[in-house]
């Protein structure tokens, strides 16, 4: 593959969800995200045709940032993904046989989890990460230490529902290695500026912790 997942998340660790973006505004924000230094870029398939925008998106950027798909759910849905051209496939839940499925066919695979369980489950499958969704449900941070501890540390383990600019650094104390980021970076309906300064506050708060 043209793109590495674990060099782009050791460059930037953050995958940018632009649930409910629709596929005449998709590029613009794109483009202010790229900007700003994501490198991985998910449209979930519960936006208003996806898929057009995720083959505009790949078309556009696809040699510079990794492309994929979220709320991946049915085989049918992961093939149309793989026809884009797009390489990333993110679901919010374990399903082994997706996982396998998108790996057999050349793509990157963040699946959900919400369990020790599900998390080795997805890795054994071949998860290159595993996403704790959603993660805003637990109710204390200490949770993802606890997951931290057993579950293997090259892991790329990204909380993902809740995760804002000022809990980005108590997350990564205590074990988490990247995140995914909805609402707090990207709403449906907001303004092109407005996903610009989100997305540099969230690149303010990676660049501080990394001080």
């Amino acid at each position: 593959m043209k793109h590495s997942f674990n060099a782009l998340m050791q460059e930037f660790p953050m995958v940018a969800i632009l649930r409910g973006i629709k596929p005449d505004e998709v590029i613009e924000h794109a483009q202010v995200l790229i900007d700003a230094g994501f490198r991985l870029l998910e449209v979930p398939l519960n936006s208003p045709d996806a898929f057009t925008s995720i083959r505009s998106l790949q078309e556009t950027f696809g040699e510079q940032v990794l492309i994929g798909a979220g709320t991946v759910l049915t085989m049918a849905q992961l093939t149309e993904l793989v026809a884009t051209g797009a390489k990333l496939m993110v679901c919010p839940h374990t399903d082994v046989e997706l996982i396998k499925a998108a790996k057999v066919a050349g793509l990157y695979a963040m699946p959900g989890f919400f369990t020790a369980s599900e998390a080795f489950a997805a890795l054994h499958a071949g998860a290159d990460a595993v996403k704790l969704f959603p993660a805003e449900a637990l109710p204390t941070i200490n949770v993802v230490k606890a997951l931290g501890a057993v579950i293997p540390a090259e892991t790329w383990l990204c909380p993902v529902g809740g995760v804002s600019p000022s809990n980005v650094a108590d997350y990564l104390n205590v074990g988490a290695r990247g995140f995914g980021l909805g609402s707090a970076l990207y709403k449906k309906g907001q303004s092109v500026e407005m996903t610009k300064a989100n997305a540099e506050a969230f690149m303010a708060a990676w660049k501080a912790y990394q001080k």
